[in-house]
């Protein structure tokens, strides 16, 4: 069976992440994949390029000059909204003609516009779509947060700070019922909670959603030597550290606000952690001026994409943080689950079906920063480390293991194209 996978970048970002990782997984497992990019950062010899036109690329900076203009140039909200205008047409590829499955991931930002998608079902090809955000079911939003106009109608678009009923949020909307309206799509979600959203939303209503999570390399992704790992990426042996990653720090949806305000709370309560406790930050362009006024020693690299540099990372570490305020399925707890490192979030998104509460991890309150200090406090010293470590490597590989989940997949596949040998 041939298999294609197309997402925007090749490793950029969580989504592409999760699908290079598949791609993998699944050529491990006899399917013929190849992943089709607009942006690629390896020489893979099954990741394919997708022609990048002149118009295309002029299509997708209009986009983005149409976005900041709805968003009256607030440039924070530049990648939380997509109007699925620009995009390439890749049905004439020789890697789309040969595929027995076309498998959409995250396709926004140029990769594939509606009208792109719309040939696409137009070929008859059996399609696979992985919901790795909200994208596909609202208007134009990756996050609808607390907007609940996906389940009825977009329309007066938050995002955008529309007063207008038939806004482009709304008219995006309606171009997806049309799409989506005559599609036989099989809709794959990566949390139960993004399964349940989708469930509930006008567009994907009474539809099928098959959830299955994000596939992490576990031979790579494991528990090694603490001291050694420290050594090795340059970090201090006598503190506890904590780890916080995010591409962009200042994105509000990561929540590193209220990892800042639990790293006050601790140092208040516990004057003597001032010294044991340090922080770990991992993301682009970061500016002292982010973590300034956080109370404990702060220990910033910058972006990692090299997995096996990950590794180390994640095993230098004694938590893992990640206080996002709506959030999918993350890789970065998968990882850090693989390695042995407990992890702390808050009841949001598809958190809570990772971090098994006080078992290997901690999940706080939603947007508690009280509850989120105390956690860090619980798991660094009154839960038993050991054990929390051993049950989160466990889960990662019961759950997220490359076989198990390219396994399920292979199982969709077959179900669509009618190959069940």
């Amino acid at each position: 069976m041939r298999v294609l996978i197309i997402n925007t970048t090749e490793h950029q970002g969580g989504p592409a992440i999760a699908a290079y990782r598949l791609t993998e997984a699944l050529k491990n497992n006899g399917i013929k994949a190849k992943m089709l990019v607009r942006r690629r950062s390896t020489d893979q010899v099954t990741t394919v390029l997708a022609e990048r036109s002149l118009s295309n690329r002029a299509s997708v900076i209009w986009e983005k000059l149409s976005v900041l203009l709805h968003t009256h140039f607030r440039r924070n909200r530049i990648y939380s909204i997509d109007f699925g205008h620009s995009g390439a047409d890749i049905t004439e590829l020789p890697e789309f003609k040969q595929a027995d499955v076309v498998h959409l991931h995250w396709i926004n930002e140029g990769m594939l516009s509606l009208a792109s998608v719309e040939k696409i079902v137009a070929s008859g090809k059996p399609i696979v779509w992985t919901l790795h955000d909200m994208w596909p079911f609202t208007g134009i939003c990756h996050y609808a947060h607390d907007c609940d106009h996906y389940t009825s109608h977009c329309h007066n678009c938050p995002q955008i700070s529309s007063r207008k009923h038939r806004d482009m949020a709304f008219r995006t909307f309606e171009r997806k019922m049309q799409l989506l309206g005559s599609s036989q799509i099989q809709f794959v979600a990566c949390s139960r909670w993004l399964g349940n959203m989708a469930s509930n939303s006008h567009l994907l209503s009474g539809r099928k959603i098959t959830c299955i999570p994000n596939a992490i390399n576990t031979n790579l992704f494991k528990p090694r030597a603490k001291k050694l790992a420290r050594e090795t990426v340059g970090l201090p042996t006598d503190k506890r550290l904590i780890l916080f990653s995010s591409h962009t720090l200042t994105d509000e949806r990561k929540g590193f606000h209220y990892l800042k305000e639990a790293t006050k709370r601790l140092i208040e309560t516990y004057p003597e952690w001032s010294q044991q406790l340090g922080i770990v930050l991992i993301g682009n362009d970061i500016e002292p001026s982010i973590y300034r006024d956080i109370p404990i020693d702060v220990y910033p690299l910058n972006y990692i994409a090299e997995e096996k540099r990950l590794v180390d990372i994640y095993n230098a570490v004694d938590l893992f943080a990640i206080p996002s305020l709506q959030d999918n399925l993350p890789n970065t707890i998968v990882e850090a689950m693989a390695c042995g490192v407990p992890c702390i979030g808050f009841n949001v998104g598809g958190i809570p079906e990772m971090i098994d509460h006080l078992h290997n991890g901690y999940v706080a309150e939603y947007k508690n920063v009280g509850d989120l200090a105390e956690g860090i406090h619980w798991l660094l010293t009154e839960g038993e480390y050991d054990i929390l470590s051993r049950e989160a490597a466990r889960k990662a590989i019961n759950t997220y293991g490359e076989n198990s989940v390219a396994m399920k997949y292979i199982g969709v596949y077959n179900r669509i194209t009618g190959d069940n040998k």
